[in-house]
C-alpha cells in the first residue's frame, strides 16, 4: 500500500522522468553538420549564426510563442548564451521557457536554474519586468536552444511586430499571425466582438507594414494566417555614419486600427494632434499682456518673433535641467500644464511644454504660425506607412512673415533664433497650415551656417618643438553642442570634455588645453575656444626637419578611405564648412624645402576640398578647407564619396619639409 506521501514522491519521479523526452520533443535533433561547423561560408568571421528562429502569435488564444536555435562560433557568441525577455508585469506573463545547449559531441546539458524576474521599472501601475536566464556549459562549437511562451490577457491583443534582422546571421526564419477571426484576410465573419484603441476609438481593420528585401512579402492562407519565410537573412548592419538602424531593418508591423488605410490614419490622427495642439496654444488673456510687456507696436513681425523667442529660451526647460518630482512640484505648489498660460506662469516645462508656448505667444502676438511635429533623426527616420504616431517626437514651431515660412526650435535649449537642431531637420512629420495638416519633411541645413575656423599661430624651434595658439570659431551645430554640453556640466568639466576632443584632431606629441570660452551663453553669437598648445611637432632627420603640413588632420578621423564596400546610406547629420589657417613661424637658419602642393578637389554639388600654402620668409601659412554641402548619399554613390575622401586623405598626408641649407625651392 501507497501513503500519500510516497504517492505524491512517485509522481514527482514520472514528472521527472517524463520531463526529458518532452523537453527533446519541443527541439530540433541536431545534424552532424550542425555539431561539426566551426565556422559558416554563409556568414565568414562571424562570432556566431542563427539556425532556426521562429515566432508564432495567436490572438484568439492570447499567446505568444518564440523558439530560437544558435550555433557558437567564436568566444564573442558565447554571449548569446544570456537571454533577456523584457514584459509588461500584470498584463503578460512568461512561462513554458526550456532550454538547453547541446556540446559538439552531442552532449545535451539541459537549463535546470529557475529563470530571475527582475523588475526594470515602475511608473504609477505599470511595472516593466524582465526574465532572464543563462544557457549552461556554453562553449565554442555549442547549439544552444529556447522556447518560451508569452501570455496576455483576454481585454489585450497583439499587433505584433516581427523582428526579422538579428545581430548575427539567420538561416531560417518563420513567423505566423493568426488574428482575430473579424480581422482574418477574406473573412466575412462579424462575430459582434468590439475592439477599441488607447482612446476608446472601435477598430474595424488590420493593417500591416512590412520592410522586406524585393521577392519575399507576406502570405496569407485559406485558415486566415499571416505568415512568412526567409532563408539567409544579413545580421543587423553595423557601418559607420549611418541612420538609426530601426529605420532600415527588415521588420513587419500589424496594426488593429480604426483607420482603414495609411492616408486615412495620418488624416485622423493629423487632426487629433492639431485639435490638441491649438487647445494647449490657445492665447489666453495673461498670454496677451505678458507679450504685450516683451514686444512694441512698432516692432517687425521678425523682431518680435525673435523677441519672444528670447523670453520662452530663458525659461528652465526641463529637459535640459532636471524634471520635478510630484512631490518637489506639490512643495513649491507648481502643477502639470494643461495650457500654455501654465508653462508661461511657473516659468518651467518641458521641450514640448515651452514649443507650445512660443506657438501660444506668437499667436498672442496677432502672427500667423503653425506647430509642426517631427521626427527626431538621432532616433528614427519618419515612415508614414509605419503607423504610429508615436514615431513623431519633437514640436517644432514654423512662422509664416515675409512672403516665408521660417522653422524655429524654442523646445531646443540654446539654439539660436532661426536654426533648428540638426536632428529636426530633413525630418518628417505632420504640421499644420491655414488650408489643414499634410505629411511634411523639413528643410535641409545650409551647410555654410555650419562652420568651424580653426586658426593656429604656432612656433617651430630648430628642434621641432612647438608652442603658441589656437582659436576655433564655431556658428552652428558644432556651438549648439557645446553650449548644451554646459547645461548638464559646469564649465570646467565641459572643458575637460573639449581638451579630450582636442585630442583627436591635435597631433601626437602635442598637447592643446582650452584656457577658455568666448560668447558660451550667447547662442546668437559664434563660440569661441581660446587654445593654449606645446610639444614635439616635427621630426629632425639630419639637417632637415619634417613637419605635418596639415595641423589639424595629422591623426583626425578619415571616414570612408578604409572601407571599400557600403550597403547602408549614409547619414552624415548635415552639411557643414570647415577651415584651417594656420601659420608656422621658423627658426632662424631653417628654410622651405619642400611644402604641400595646392590642391583643389571639387564633387560637384556635394562637397569641395581646396589647400592653399603661403611660403614667406621666417613663416609658412596654411589654408585648408573642406565644404560639404549633402547630409544623406545613397549606398549606390558609395564610390564617388569614398574617392574622394581618399584623394583628401592623400593630400593631408604631405608634410612640411625644412633644411639647414637655404635653397631657392620652395620659397616663393
Amino acid at each position: 500500500m501507497v501513503s500519500r506521501s510516497g504517492f505524491a514522491r512517485s509522481i514527482l519521479v514520472l514528472l521527472a522522468l517524463a520531463a526529458a523526452p518532452l523537453a527533446r520533443a519541443q527541439f530540433q535533433q541536431p545534424t552532424s553538420e550542425e555539431l561539426k561547423m566551426t565556422d559558416d561560408p554563409k556568414a565568414p568571421g562571424a562570432a556566431a549564426v542563427y539556425l532556426n528562429f521562429e515566432e508564432i502569435d495567436n490572438d484568439p488564444l492570447h499567446y505568444q510563442s518564440i523558439y530560437a536555435r544558435i550555433k557558437v562560433l567564436q568566444e564573442k557568441g558565447k554571449e548569446l548564451a544570456t537571454v533577456q525577455l523584457p514584459y509588461m508585469r500584470g498584463n503578460t506573463s512568461i512561462t513554458n521557457i526550456v532550454a538547453h545547449t547541446i556540446h559538439a559531441d552531442g552532449t545535451v546539458i539541459p537549463l535546470a536554474i529557475k529563470p530571475e524576474d527582475l523588475l526594470v521599472a515602475k511608473s504609477g501601475d505599470q511595472q516593466i519586468g524582465r526574465k532572464v536566464f543563462t544557457l549552461p556549459s556554453v562553449e565554442v562549437g555549442s547549439i544552444l536552444e529556447y522556447r518560451y511562451q508569452i501570455r496576455y490577457d483576454d481585454n489585450h491583443y497583439s499587433s505584433p511586430y516581427w523582428e526579422i534582422q538579428r545581430p548575427y546571421f539567420v538561416h531560417r526564419a518563420h513567423y505566423v499571425f493568426t488574428p482575430f477571426g473579424d480581422f482574418m484576410p477574406g473573412s466575412s465573419l462579424r462575430s459582434g466582438m468590439t475592439m477599441t484603441d488607447s482612446r476608446g476609438d472601435a477598430i474595424h481593420s488590420l493593417i500591416w507594414w512590412p520592410n522586406l528585401p524585393q521577392g519575399v512579402s507576406v502570405k496569407t492562407d485559406a485558415s486566415g494566417h499571416f505568415s512568412l519565410e526567409m532563408t539567409g537573412i544579413p545580421p543587423v548592419p553595423d557601418e559607420a555614419y549611418m541612420p538609426p538602424v530601426f529605420s532600415f531593418l527588415y521588420k513587419v508591423l500589424f496594426y488593429y486600427k480604426s483607420a482603414f488605410d495609411p492616408k486615412d490614419f495620418w488624416l485622423s490622427e493629423g487632426k487629433r494632434w492639431s485639435q490638441e495642439v491649438d487647445h494647449f496654444a490657445e492665447p489666453s488673456k495673461a498670454l496677451r499682456e505678458a507679450v504685450a510687456g516683451l514686444v512694441s507696436p512698432d516692432d517687425s513681425e521678425l523682431d518680435k518673433a525673435q523677441k519672444l523667442y528670447a523670453a520662452v529660451q530663458a525659461l528652465d526647460n526641463t529637459d535640459f535641467s532636471r524634471v520635478k518630482g510630484a512631490s518637489e512640484m506639490e512643495q513649491l505648489n507648481l502643477k502639470a500644464a494643461r495650457r500654455a498660460e501654465d508653462t508661461w506662469t511657473q516659468k518651467s516645462g518641458s521641450s514640448e511644454d515651452i514649443a507650445l508656448l512660443y506657438l501660444a505667444m506668437l499667436r498672442s502676438a496677432g502672427l500667423s504660425a503653425y506647430a509642426a511635429k517631427v521626427v527626431d533623426r538621432r532616433k528614427g527616420i519618419f515612415d508614414p506607412s509605419y503607423l504610429e504616431i508615436g514615431q513623431l517626437d519633437d514640436t517644432l514651431v514654423i512662422l509664416s512673415t515675409g512672403g516665408k515660412e521660417i522653422y524655429l526650435d524654442p523646445g531646443e535649449k540654446m539654439c539660436p533664433f532661426q536654426t533648428v537642431h540638426w536632428s529636426h531637420s530633413d525630418a518628417g512629420g505632420v504640421r499644420q497650415s491655414a488650408s489643414g495638416n499634410a505629411v511634411i519633411n523639413t528643410p535641409l541645413q545650409v551647410y555654410s551656417a555650419n562652420s568651424t575656423t580653426r586658426f593656429g599661430d604656432l612656433t617651430i624651434d630648430e628642434y621641432g618643438a612647438v608652442s603658441g595658439g589656437v582659436r576655433l570659431v564655431m556658428g552652428g551645430q558644432e556651438a549648439l553642442r557645446w553650449r548644451q554640453a554646459t547645461l548638464e556640466n559646469d564649465v570646467n568639466e565641459v572643458k575637460k570634455q573639449f581638451d579630450q576632443w582636442l585630442e583627436s584632431i591635435i597631433p601626437d606629441g602635442v598637447e592643446a588645453h582650452i584656457d577658455h570660452f568666448l560668447a558660451l551663453s550667447q547662442p546668437d553669437a559664434n563660440l569661441m575656444a581660446i587654445i593654449n598648445v606645446k610639444g614635439a611637432l616635427g621630426t629632425a632627420t639630419g639637417k632637415r626637419l619634417l613637419l605635418p603640413g596639415f595641423f589639424f588632420e595629422t591623426r583626425g578621423s578619415r571616414p570612408f578611405v578604409s572601407q571599400e564596400k557600403r550597403e547602408e546610406l549614409v547619414d552624415m547629420h548635415y552639411g557643414e564648412q570647415v577651415t584651417d589657417q594656420v601659420v608656422y613661424h621658423l627658426p632662424a637658419g631653417l628654410t622651405v624645402e619642400g611644402a604641400p602642393e595646392d590642391a583643389n578637389i571639387p564633387w560637384t554639388g556635394r562637397a569641395g576640398f581646396r589647400t592653399k600654402i603661403t611660403v614667406a620668409p621666417g613663416q609658412v601659412t596654411v589654408g585648408r578647407t573642406l565644404s560639404r554641402a549633402f547630409t544623406f548619399l545613397k549606398a549606390d554613390d558609395y564610390q564617388n564619396l569614398r574617392d574622394f575622401y581618399q584623394k583628401m586623405a592623400a593630400t593631408d598626408k604631405q608634410q612640411l619639409v625644412l633644411t639647414a641649407s637655404p635653397t631657392a625651392k620652395g620659397s616663393e
